[in-house]
């Protein structure tokens, strides 16, 4: 099956909660063997647990600890080649969405966010592509492995008080390619979903001033309703298969269409019916 990922192992970080979650439950669905990693253990666990007791052809493993230290990333390497033997994908899910003063340097949120977003997912890339590169034993079978990256239409749209996240979701596109030219030679792919639209948590906490930002999605989205994290995880999916082959240094807008408009036509009244 194109889309099936039976037989291969998988380390999704951010893993308890949003998009993470949402494609570890994907990934275990198609067949995969997912160690989900994330800082907040008791939600972690619940989800594994969760996970694991809806009998699907995959299995989940929790690995408890904080993305952002290199021993804890070296650690979860470690612990996923002990349960699987080897490591086939990485998803970099975890990701720090908050608002901040763009001219207050103590109020810009601006060393969190790239540490988190930026300086933890080019590490954690780094560290996982050296482990694929020595788990690999046939150079000249078609590229089974592939790290998937998160950003953001952030990344070409501008908001003021999202300085901090605009310009990471900026330097995970730069990495995303960046590492997929580094790393074809290894036949390792690496792409990116480019996320807009999503109304969670992380954005009703960001943007608390919008009453209903879900109507306001919607209405600047063409498909006419905000993007879930459903559909996103399943273009995880596809990224990490073997149909996208022959796909690397992509980055996959997963927006409704949101960055078809040019921002002019968002303030435009439209006429009634």
């Amino acid at each position: 099956m194109a889309y099936g990922l039976s037989g291969k192992s998988v380390v999704v970080t951010g893993a308890a909660n949003g998009f993470g979650l949402a494609t570890a439950r994907q990934f275990v669905r198609a067949g995969a063997s997912v160690v989900m990693a994330d800082l907040q253990e008791d939600k972690l666990e619940q989800e594994v647990e969760t996970l694991n007791s809806e009998g699907l052809e995959g299995q989940a493993l929790g690995f408890n600890g904080d993305m952002r230290e290199k021993l804890t990333m070296r650690n979860l390497m470690s612990f996923t080649l002990d349960a699987f033997d080897d490591l086939h994908v990485l998803v970099n899910g975890a990701s720090l969405l908050v608002s901040g003063d763009p001219l207050d340097p103590a109020k810009d949120q601006f060393d969190e966010t790239l540490q988190q977003n930026v300086v933890a997912t080019l590490r954690m890339s780094q560290i996982a592509a050296r482990l694929m590169i020595e788990c690999a034993t046939d150079e000249s079978e078609p590229s089974d492995r592939s790290i998937l990256n998160v950003s953001s239409i952030f990344a070409q749209r501008s908001m003021p008080e999202f300085l901090a996240f605009s310009v990471s979701s900026a330097a995970i596109d730069q990495i995303t390619r960046s590492l997929a030219t580094a790393l074809a030679p290894h036949r390792i792919r690496v792409n990116a979903v480019s996320i807009g639209g999503i109304v969670g948590r992380s954005l009703d906490s960001a943007m608390p001033e919008i009453e209903d930002l879900h109507d306001a999605m919607r209405q600047v989205t063409p498909l006419g309703q905000p993007n879930g994290y459903r559909e996103t995880a399943q273009t995880a999916l596809f990224l990490s298969s073997p149909a996208s082959r022959f796909t690397t240094g992509q980055i996959l807008a997963v927006d409704g269409g949101r960055m078809l408009l040019d921002p002019l036509t968002e303030t435009i009244d439209q006429p009634d019916d």
